[in-house]
């Protein structure tokens, strides 16, 4: 493709310094370069902008229109890229579109929305709750936030918190079928699993020896696509479930969700990320932001 803005540039200042050698020296480029570039120009529009005399260059009038035109193009390019450069790297603005899990969104992102959007104001959030996998980089996501393992890709991450994993169950849940003592016990129970597919249908616990974990089969009649609807099942009563600890710490506190086989818990770890596509000049808006969600939680 043609640098068009480049050549305007090279013709205008020609144009200006109404000399081929002037301008060349300016460019680092010679004075046949410069005429060749202004040729270029002229063929392609099939008309004479500049008259070139013995001592120095004349703008026809299709030179004085072409000339006032591309100053005001060039002049344009100038400012979008002071704006966008400013917002990029200086001053957080523009829109910022966030994608969240349901329940860590609910949880620790809606919380924050105000006190961020009062330290940055300019910046126009667009935050999407959802469970389902995104293609961060096709669906235009500025972040991402998800927990798991990280699959290998051109994403960058930042951890946002760890939480171990638990076994819960309502209160009354327990009260009307028991509470189990042993992993083994679990095959009486109604245990509630998620339609993941990197989800499985087994949990692991600690062994006999208390080191090494093994997997238990676990059955139940619901699947479910995210922590949020595991939590509401389990208070609920409908059943026991494995989740994240931060997804149900204030229920614990509470008492009306209770840890249960935590002597056989392995003690594996859910980590939250927050994932963008990176690069070395990553826009302020979206570095303010996973600064602030670090920060903060």
């Amino acid at each position: 493709m043609d640098n068009r803005a480049g050549e305007m540039e090279v013709f205008v200042l020609a144009a200006e310094l109404k000399s081929f050698s002037a301008a060349g020296r300016k460019l680092r480029l010679s004075p046949s370069a410069v005429s060749k570039l202004v040729t270029r120009i002229e063929d392609r529009l099939g008309a004479r902008l500049l008259v070139r005399t013995t001592r120095r260059l004349e703008l026809t009038p299709e030179g004085e229109l072409y000339l006032g035109r591309a100053r005001k193009i060039l002049s344009d390019i100038a400012e979008t890229e002071r704006i966008v450069a400013e917002g990029a790297r200086v001053v957080p603005r523009g829109p910022l579109r966030v994608n969240a899990s349901v329940g860590f969104g609910e949880r620790y992102i809606l919380p924050l929305v105000p006190a961020f959007l009062a330290l940055y104001p300019e910046v126009e959030l667009d935050l999407t709750l959802t469970d389902g996998v995104i293609d961060v980089v096709g669906e235009r996501t500025d972040v991402a936030i998800r927990s798991g393992p990280l699959r290998d890709s051109a994403l960058k991450a930042r951890k946002l918190l760890e939480s171990r994993e638990v076994v819960i169950a309502s209160p009354d849940y327990l009260a009307r079928h028991g509470t189990p003592q042993h992993p083994a016990d679990l095959a009486a129970h109604n245990c509630l699993r998620f339609n993941f597919r990197r989800s499985m249908d087994d949990w692991p616990f600690l062994a006999g020896d208390g080191q090494t974990a093994e997997a238990h089969e676990i059955t139940g009649n619901m699947l479910v696509s995210s922590g949020a609807i595991l939590r509401q099942l389990c208070l609920d009563g409908l059943g026991l479930g494995r989740i994240g600890r931060f997804h149900v710490e204030p229920d614990i506190a509470a008492g009306t969700l209770v840890p249960v086989l935590e002597d056989f818990n392995p003690g594996d770890i859910e980590v939250v990320h927050a994932v963008f596509a990176g690069h070395e000049h990553l826009a302020a808006r979206i570095r303010a932001f996973i600064d602030f969600l670090v920060e903060t939680i």
